[in-house]
């Protein structure tokens, strides 16, 4: 497989017009999920946030064993990969699925603290994965041009919501809190927050603000590509972030994956 990424539309290799309707026009949802032999962590999940959102966005069904069928097709061909599904509907009452297949991303076996600084933005409809992110990749490359890693995103009052593509936790002790501001329900947090409790690791969701950050020894964030620790929001250092990262992490792994 090459980097290039391996378009497929409702199944199909796209025609010029399938394709420029998902490239000139803005609207539509997606998730974004690696694979490994064949199974994904948390597909359920996947398959749940597609159908909710669309529902959400277009007041209709999607076909959901259509669309794990369509799935296995794919991964059938690439049992290994990063994997993103984009839905949209140009015509009414007729979802268009596409599929975009790049090689699997790996996350580091010792990842580099990143250091954050602090953008004043919440995303819109942030409940729903859509396909509007143009403000948090320009966030993400202001945050590394100025010499950060990335950005975490915060409401006017300074309530943490989330990083520009990931979830944010905070560590206490041996506690782990998420913010409760506008953020996406990613779905390595939803696995986390579920698979917590059982590894003996209390969790739960309050707000948190910037003011808050002294209050906590460690951070990290979290997406579909892995965990990472955090070395410092505004200054504010958190020497525990890679232990906690490593527990996470572990916890994380041990979370089976489901066949497509």
């Amino acid at each position: 497989m090459t980097d290039d990424p391996e378009v497929l539309i409702d199944g199909h290799p796209p025609t010029l017009a399938a394709l420029a309707r998902f490239a000139v026009v803005n609207d539509g949802h997606f998730t974004a999920m690696q694979v490994r032999r064949g199974a994904v962590r948390g597909l359920g999940l996947h398959l749940e946030r597609l159908h909710a959102a669309h529902r959400a966005l277009y007041g209709t069904s999607l076909d959901v064993d259509g669309l794990r069928r369509l799935l296995r097709a794919v991964i059938a061909v690439h049992p290994d990969a990063s994997l993103r599904v984009t839905v949209a509907e140009p015509d009414p009452g007729h979802p268009a699925v596409l599929t975009a297949v790049r090689p699997p991303i790996e996350p580091e076996s010792n990842p580099r603290p990143m250091r954050l600084t602090v953008v004043e933005w919440v995303r819109g409809v942030p409940g729903i994965k859509h396909v509007g992110t143009f403000p948090q990749i320009q966030y993400a490359r202001q945050a590394r041009a100025a010499g950060f890693d990335d950005a975490v995103l915060v409401d006017a009052a300074g309530g943490i919501a989330e990083a520009t593509t990931a979830n944010i936790a905070f560590a206490r002790g041996d506690g782990i809190v998420w913010p409760a501001g506008p953020a996406l329900p990613g779905i390595t947090w939803r696995l986390l927050d579920r698979a917590l409790p059982a590894a003996g690791i209390p969790s739960r969701t309050r707000p948190i603000g910037l003011r808050h950050l002294t209050g906590f020894d460690g951070a990290v964030l979290v997406n579909s590509v892995g965990i990472v620790p955090v070395a410092a929001i505004a200054g504010h250092e958190f020497p525990r972030s890679a232990e906690v990262a490593r527990h996470l992490d572990a916890v994380y792994r041990a979370v089976p994956a489901e066949a497509v």
